[in-house]
């Protein structure tokens, strides 16, 4: 158990000395029934690249994220809801540049404090899957900033019905470390 431990450490260590860069990201969304969305994310770009092409390259980083969800709608069971997830977000990004776009798509695992919405709307479980497309930009001298927006799809991808699902629009700041 203590080399396992150990070898961890170390993998994470070797992982943390090749980052190319972490960062704070702060969200906010909206969904349809009146839920609102607040987040916090934790990114780390490991500066992997590959596939360049026409002045672009494709990327991936790593999210965590702690969501706050708000429901609004007369009838909600839990007007306040958590989430906790992580997601690997695959990018294609300019080059080079002070403002460079980029287009990113991300599947991902979600866990939620509470499942039942409202009376009559649950997602059956607390184990979701989120789906993510969007666009956004990388700006600055050191490329410190980036702002996005995203389309969010989080359920349980039908692990056990009802699996209503919900679908976020989100727009979202970040500082680059």
């Amino acid at each position: 158990m203590a080399r396992g431990a150990c070898a961890a450490l170390l993998a994470l260590g070797a992982a943390g000395a090749h980052a190319d860069q972490f960062g704070v990201q702060l969200g906010a969304g909206v969904a349809s029934y009146g839920v609102r969305k607040l987040d916090l994310g934790l990114v780390w770009d490991p500066g992997l690249q590959w596939w360049h092409f026409a002045g672009f390259h494709f990327t991936v980083v790593g999210e965590g994220h702690v969501a706050y969800w708000n429901l609004t709608e007369d009838g909600a069971s839990h007007p306040n809801i958590w989430e906790f997830g992580v997601t690997p977000v695959f990018r294609i990004i300019k080059d080079s540049g002070w403002f460079r776009p980029f287009f990113e798509a991300g599947i991902g695992v979600r866990l939620l404090s509470h499942v039942q919405l409202t009376g009559d709307r649950a997602m059956s479980t607390a184990f979701q899957f989120a789906n993510l497309v969007g666009v956004g930009a990388q700006f600055g001298e050191h490329q410190n900033f980036q702002a996005g927006f995203r389309f969010q799809h989080v359920s349980n991808a039908d692990i056990k019905t009802p699996n209503p699902g919900l679908n976020f629009s989100q727009i979202y700041v970040q500082y680059n470390f």
